[in-house]
């Protein structure tokens, strides 16, 4: 495999969003990026004015540490999960709670909207991934659930059963399959409306941490427990390279929105890339994609480890 050392960063006018009570679990963009969400160990979700780091709001409610937060698509509701087993759905433009949704037995860690904003997939501690209709859902308890949002009382509209192990991490894909990773180091990808498992991808060693799909939904990538990321065609279900660049345990993967870098984040503090051309060349010529952080590399905090080691 062939790499090279990074590019040096030239880093100013670092912006500090300093007014947590707690440590940071997750933060999200608005998608006209003029808006930063960040769920917090303090039990609140805080809203920030993305050029002026201004504070917009906190909001308390989750009577647990805030795991998770994120924005829908059309930018008009974020949802955030907690400790305490539910996912609150806010309203952007009032800052208020629209829903609070029960029905996770064990601490919600996930949440993903469909690509229409109208459908949420939850996970967490208790397996269950569950889908709720206008926004979905997965968790601990090995399942997946979809729920009616619509009505007065939130009512659990579809659930997904299969894994055996806890929902670690959710994805949909811009035609609406819905992909599921666990700590039973598999991968499902399922298509909701119909609530069938169309693949189960097996190949990690470890638990499942993160998965995103490429901007054409063809392949999937996957970032386990572990010094490797795996990327997949979703058409056949087979893995079609190990990615084995990466230093240490692979945090975090995202395919850039023309799909040409897939960006993964590690806990060696480095930031890699890998480019998309490569990897479908190596479906042809089977020979190993190139690691390069190039000169846009960038040090990012290290991130503490969670969930089980094998």
């Amino acid at each position: 495999m062939n790499s090279r050392a990074p590019g040096t960063l030239a880093v100013g006018r670092v912006k500090f969003f300093s007014r947590h009570r707690g440590e940071v679990n997750s933060s999200a963009f608005s998608p006209d990026g003029q808006t930063l969400l960040t769920a917090s160990e303090d039990g609140c979700v805080y809203g920030w004015e993305t050029q002026s780091g201004r504070l917009l709001w906190r909001l308390g409610g989750h009577t647990g540490p805030v795991k998770f937060c994120r924005f829908s698509p059309d930018g008009r509701l974020f949802a955030s999960t907690s400790c305490d087993c539910t996912i609150r759905l806010w309203d952007v433009a009032e800052a208020k709670c629209l829903q609070v949704l029960k029905g996770h037995q064990r601490s919600v860690e996930t949440v993903s909207f469909s690509p229409d904003s109208k459908q949420l997939a939850s996970g967490g501690w208790d397996k269950r991934v569950m889908l709720w209709e206008v926004q979905a859902t997965g968790s601990w308890d090995a399942t997946i659930r979809i729920w009616d949002l619509r009505t007065g009382t939130p009512e659990v509209y579809q659930e997904l059963e299969g894994h055996s192990g806890n929902i670690s991490c959710l994805c949909y894909s811009a035609s609406g399959l819905l992909a599921s990773g666990s700590w039973d180091k598999t991968i499902h990808i399922w298509k909701p409306s119909t609530r069938s498992l169309l693949l189960q991808l097996k190949g990690h060693v470890t638990w499942v941490k993160s998965i995103t799909f490429s901007p054409d939904g063809l392949q999937l990538a996957s970032a386990g427990y572990s010094r490797m990321v795996k990327v997949w065609d979703c058409n056949t279900g087979k893995c079609m390279e190990t990615l084995k660049g990466v230093l240490d345990v692979a945090h975090a993967c995202t395919f850039t929105p023309d799909g040409r870098l897939l960006v993964c984040g590690a806990a060696d503090q480095a930031r890699r890339q890998v480019h998309r051309s490569q990897i479908t060349q190596a479906l042809s010529k089977m020979t190993p994609p190139r690691m390069a952080p190039g000169p846009h590399a960038l040090r990012l905090p290290a991130q503490g480890a969670r969930g089980p080691v094998e």
